[in-house]
């Protein structure tokens, strides 16, 4: 999976679970693609990665039903990609969030006609009102919410604010086996995901590849994982090796989240609120 964000806004900080620092540190000393993304393998090799995210997010997002009165927030907006590709689909309102003050800041300063607000969606609802979106994406954050109570809450947190009928847009690694923890991220199996949604009102209509080989294989064997993670570091070792990569993987991707319905890593699904 995705190296990705963590989740969204101010938090009183220091606990075991509290990754605030780490992601403040993070986006504030790389505010680019490979801040947000899979950082060992460099900007060049994350711009294509994303290239192919895009294709895959536009695709199923338009599942949404997104028209012109409809109200979107973005949890851990990083640095705004998803903002830019809700926009896209013309909507009424997007609006921008994140854990750190630094991408708070930045997304504020690239984004000056949208509204961006800091926000822990693990600790509450900020400054939203209950059930006033549409739809929410929270793209690549849920598995760095490594306290499975905090997780539970950022979904419960995130239900309440859809209205009715709303859709909650994710990606997540839904892995075929019990949890693997490490210090900032955590893998959890689409049996506890699925129930987790349920308990808040969140039911899956559809999940899809989100990326099949750009990224680490966290559902796939170790001896794959482990193969497959040490050659893209390998061709990801200069920025040049790593733009020839991204390349290469580039339209190999694109085939095979249209055709796989089931990836080892990162997968992307829309759930609707009851």
């Amino acid at each position: 999976m995705s190296d990705h964000r963590g989740n969204p806004n101010p938090v009183d900080g220091g606990g075991p679970d509290d990754h605030s620092a780490f992601w403040e540190d993070r986006l504030d000393d790389d505010w680019t693609e490979s801040g947000v993304g899979y950082k060992a393998l460099g900007l060049s090799f994350n711009s294509w990665m994303y290239k192919a995210r895009e294709e895959v997010f536009l695709r199923e997002a338009g599942r949404t039903g997104v028209d012109r009165s409809s109200r979107i927030l973005d949890v851990g907006s990083g640095t705004g990609l998803y903002l830019r590709w809700w926009e896209r689909m013309r909507p009424a309102e997007v609006v921008g969030s994140d854990l750190t003050s630094s991408a708070v800041r930045n997304l504020r300063e690239h984004f000056p006609d949208k509204r961006v607000e800091q926000l822990d969606i693990a600790a509450g609802t900020g400054p939203f009102e209950p059930a006033s979106f549409d739809v929410v994406s929270c793209m690549d954050v849920l598995f760095h919410i490594t306290d499975d109570d905090k997780y539970r809450s950022a979904l419960a947190n995130i239900s309440r604010l859809l209205a009715a009928g709303g859709r909650f847009v994710f990606t997540e690694n839904f892995v075929h086996r019990t949890h693997e923890r490490s210090a900032h991220q955590t893998n959890r199996s689409l049996a506890w995901i699925t129930g987790a949604l349920d308990d808040v009102g969140l039911t899956i209509e559809h999940r899809v590849p989100h990326l099949v080989l750009m990224n680490a294989q966290v559902d796939a064997p170790w001896v794959w994982r482990k193969a497959w993670g040490g050659m893209l570091r390998a061709a990801a070792l200069t920025e040049f090796t790593g733009n020839l990569a991204g390349a290469t993987l580039y339209p190999v991707e694109r085939m095979l989240a249209r055709r796989l319905t089931e990836s080892p890593t990162t997968e992307l699904a829309i759930a609707t609120r009851a």
